[in-house]
């Protein structure tokens, strides 16, 4: 059995790792990247906690030693569902059974000043970008005399409050207290202002009343100005407009209020769902296909006990994976298809982190909701088992190790292309 499968993001990875050595199966995994990426940690890559090599693990190295699993790093562009072949930038490809993974991107509403001028994150390549943007900002601070403007530079705003803007406002909260000043001692960070805006009343809509009311204390504690039920009506790389009429002068918007799936052309759009989503059957089959399947943000699984869909987080896509390894194996065996197992979603809890010694935790059994140090630590600890490879958890233990200890970062760095500069100085003469 060919198996193609589209993304190599929690879901992907994990059920080419399990049909990884199995005797019928001849799996290609299909990537735009050559690494798998750890996005739960993108916000901390961002504010120069970690460096994008301890969060990225190398595909080919999973597979080095594999005798059936192959990689390929290039962009899906086309599903060919009549051939069973997909086109991708560089060949087509034929398949036995698809399996599309590839995961979901940053979801602007078709606001084409937010999707200009704003910054998203959703890859290392984006989390990189921010942290040279606000590091060029503050090193071109110092030079700016007009105070309007110098006003706009040091203000940051953080546009959605899940997960994502919580812990990221979070992180510039404890670098413009613990790092910034001593590294900028020119300039006064009483002046800088971190906005979280949320449109909903709460932030980490998600997650239990109580963990969401925490999160606010925290945050608030740290010097966020949180402002829920704020829409972003429009941001033109100056101000951001919000939808009462007001005006927030900023100089970097940091846009982490939606997502939107992947999904390739050549399928049927009246199988899209809410959120640009595959609607999915309970064997994680993309509906009107046999032979192709959606795992993780892309799949739209209507349960009873999620009739709008499972949660995009990571746990889903792995449970997603485990369950398709399995009946993939039955399938090749020519197993009866009553045997073929459905997909029942077990929710582990979820949790969210704000800062040192602050995070919060919501468990289904027992049903609790805590947080401080001890969510913190677990926060930790979870993360910790989950990033891929020995080497790469151990360097980010020792970053965090090094961070708590020292209340500093030692990744401030900006590496620019010297060597053009200088070609294009020598030409204008300079």
């Amino acid at each position: 059995m060919k198996v193609v499968i589209a993304g190599a993001g929690f879901g992907g990875l994990r059920l080419a790792r399990l049909l990884h050595h199995q005797p019928g199966f001849e799996v290609l995994l299909l990537d735009r990247f050559n690494y798998h990426q750890f996005q739960p940690l993108f916000y901390q890559v961002a504010t120069a906690g970690l460096d994008a090599s301890n969060i990225s693990f190398p595909l080919r190295k999973v597979f080095q030693k594999s005798r059936n699993v192959r990689i390929r790093l290039a962009e899906l562009k086309e599903v060919v569902p009549a051939e069973n072949k997909i086109i991708t930038t560089d060949e087509e490809i034929s398949y036995d059974v698809l399996v599309l993974a590839t995961g979901a991107d940053t979801n602007f509403f078709g606001n084409a000043g937010l999707a200009a001028h704003a910054f998203p994150m959703k890859s290392t390549v984006e989390a990189l970008q921010i942290r040279h943007r606000l590091l060029q900002l503050f090193e071109q601070a110092h030079r700016i005399r007009e105070e309007a403007e110098l006003q706009r530079v040091m203000n940051i705003v953080v546009v959605g409050g899940g997960p994502t803007g919580v812990e990221v406002s979070g992180a510039l909260a404890e670098m413009k207290k613990y790092v910034l000043p001593k590294d900028y001692p020119e300039l006064d960070f009483s002046r800088m202002n971190i906005f979280l805006l949320e449109g909903t009343g709460k932030t980490l809509s998600a997650m239990r009343e109580k963990s969401s009311e925490r999160a606010r204390i925290y945050l608030e504690r740290l010097g966020v100005k949180l402002m829920t039920n704020t829409l972003v009506k429009n941001y033109d790389g100056r101000e951001v407009e919000l939808a009462d009429g007001n005006k927030i002068p900023a100089a970097t918007v940091i846009w982490a209020a939606g997502i939107k799936g992947n999904i390739p052309n050549g399928l049927d759009k009246t199988i899209i769902a809410r959120g640009n989503r595959l609607r999915t059957d309970r064997y994680c089959r993309v509906q009107g296909f046999e032979n192709i399947y959606a795992l993780g943000d892309l799949a739209c699984m209507e349960t009873p006990l999620y009739p709008n869909g499972h949660p995009q987080v990571a746990p889903a896509a792995i449970q997603q994976a485990e369950l398709l390894a399995a009946n993939l194996r039955l399938l090749e065996k020519k197993s009866d298809p009553e045997r073929l197992h459905q997909f029942e979603y077990r929710d582990k809890g979820s949790m969210a982190t704000v800062g040192r010694n602050l995070a919060v935790v919501d468990l289904p059994k027992p049903r609790l909701s805590f947080g401080g140090f001890f969510a913190w630590l677990i926060w930790m600890g979870l993360h910790l088992m989950l990033i891929l490879g020995v080497k790469n958890r151990f360097f980010v233990f020792m970053n965090w190790l090094y961070n708590y200890i020292t209340y500093d970062q030692n990744l401030r760095l900006i590496f620019r292309e010297f060597y053009r500069e200088e070609k294009s100085n020598k030409n204008n003469g300079l």
